[in-house]
Formats: structure tokens, sequence, C-alpha cells
């Protein structure tokens, strides 16, 4: 006869999973704030040893305290305060991570900028120093990261993930033009990284977010109330953002986790993920009711 009586609780009960990145490894650059905490957080919690870096320790203190206090030990947490764009700050990142954990399995490449002109100038009136800065930040870092990650990478057939940007699509950014040059640079190196590397089990994706709700635009010189008012006229405008909502930082993270489950994203290849809520499909005229326009 059955046995009615059996105990699916706890460690017997046959249909628990373990968390899917338990034993993985992952670095995550410019996590001290927005994207990258957030990701931080739920590969924390979702079983990852995670390496947190930025140039802020103010800030990352307070990504590795609200990890901590999710329920996370210590000792699946390596935080470092380290500047992403130099040689220096990337191999501290990479033997800390393998001090620690002794493996890496997923790098998250989502420390980037916009970087603002100090005169305010934008345009084509930027300075060749803001766009030096603005490519190192947003494309060498990458670069310099995948290739010293690379033969620990081939280890663990893992993953990479960079983060970049709905401005590297082909629509003209005639403001912050550097820092677009720099995200469509990033997509075709995602695309070439891609194929390179699959050959040793490496897979490469990236995700590109629309207008998020983050530091972005702080990092850029504006004061919370200016960011809060660009987030709330494009959120308020279709012809911004069709969704009529904001991204959160989750909204992103959630996305990089699954490029980074290879159970879920196997066959995914060297490809970019659009989050913007549908800001990129949208043209000027498409924005308006054709029937309102006739009523009026």
């Amino acid at each position: 006869m059955e046995d009615t009586n059996r105990d699916f609780s706890s460690s017997q009960n046959p249909f628990q999973t373990m968390p899917r990145f338990s034993g993985k490894t992952v670095i995550i650059t410019g996590s001290s704030n927005g994207i990258g905490r957030s990701a931080a957080l739920l590969f924390a919690q979702d079983g990852a040893n995670v390496t947190i870096t930025g140039r802020n320790a103010e800030r990352l203190e307070e990504t590795r305290k609200l990890i901590l206090k999710s329920g996370v030990s210590e000792s699946h947490l390596n935080s470092v305060v380290a500047d992403v764009t130099t040689s220096g700050g990337q191999d501290l990142l990479v033997k800390s991570t393998l001090d620690k954990f002794g493996k890496i399995h997923i790098l998250v490449n989502n420390a980037g900028a916009g970087i603002p002109d100090a005169t305010g100038a934008t345009g084509t009136d930027q300075s060749i120093d803001v766009y030096h800065k603005t490519l190192q930040l947003n494309l060498q870092a990458v670069i310099e990261m995948t290739k010293k990650v690379k033969p620990h990478l081939m280890e663990t057939k893992g993953e990479i993930i960079n983060i970049s940007s709905v401005a590297g699509q082909p629509r003209a950014q005639p403001d912050f033009m550097y820092y677009a040059i720099a995200k469509a640079a990033l997509d075709q190196y995602t695309r070439s990284t891609a194929i390179d590397l699959i050959q040793y089990g490496i897979r490469v994706n990236s995700v590109s977010p629309g207008l998020v709700a983050t530091g972005f635009v702080n990092a850029m010189g504006m004061p919370d109330a200016a960011t809060q008012k660009l987030c709330d006229f494009m959120s308020s405008h279709k012809e911004c953002i069709p969704a009529l909502v904001a991204g959160q930082p989750e909204d992103i993270a959630n996305i990089i986790l699954f490029l980074a489950d290879r159970k879920l994203s196997s066959y995914i290849i060297g490809q970019s993920i659009i989050a913007d809520g549908g800001s990129t499909l949208v043209m000027g005229m498409q924005a308006h009711s054709f029937l309102d326009i006739l009523k009026s």
C-alpha cells in the first residue's frame, strides 16, 4: 500500500531543486549601484559566489550590506574597490576572485557611463578627451576584462554578458555621440567575440537597456530632481516609451541571469536582447493615433 505519510519537506523533497547558480562564480563590474547592484543581489540569492566592484567604496558597501541582509553568507561575497579602466584594477578583480572562490564561471561587463564634457559641450563640440575616456570605460575595459578572464572561462565553459545600450542602435544620438559610438562598437565586439569564443565553449551575449531608473543620469551631472523629471517625461510620452513606464534595474538584471543560465539560453549566441519598453520600435508618425489627428 502506498505510504501517504511521507515527508516531502526540506532536503527529502524530490521536487526541490538546488539554486541554479550554486557553485558558480560571477564577476560583475560596476556593481555598486543600479543594474549591477540588482544583478549581484539576484545572482547571490540564486546561489552564486559573487565579486562586486566599483570605484565608490561607500556605494559598494551599500551593495554588500544589501546582499548580506538578504540572507547570503559572507563566504559567498567578494567586495573589491577597484577602477576597471586600469590594468591594476582588472588584475585585482581576477586575482581576488580566484583567491577566494577558485574559479570564474560568469563575467558581467556592466561598468559604463556617459561621460559629460566639463564645459557642458555636447555633440561635435565635445572634447577628444571625453571621447577617449568614454571609449576607455565603455569598450576598452570590456575588451581587457574579456582577455584576462578568457583562460578561466575556457576551463569552466563559462558565460560573458555585456551591458550595452539602445544608444548603440542605428539611430542618431547627436547629443552624446561618443557614448553611442562606444555602445555600437560594443555590440560588434559582442558578435565577434561570440563566434571567436564559442569554439572554447564560452558563450557571449549582451543586453541593451533603454531608459532605466538608475544613477546613470546622475553620473552625467544631473541632480536627483532633474533625473526624476526626465524619467517622468519619457515615461508619460508614448513616442518615447510605448510601455509608458521607465525600466527598473531588476528588469535588466533578470535578463542578465537568463543569459547566464545555460539551461535556459544555451542556443543564444552573440545576440543582444533589447529591453526598452518598445522605444526602438516607434517612429514619430507612429506615436500618435491617426484617428485622433483626423478628429482634431
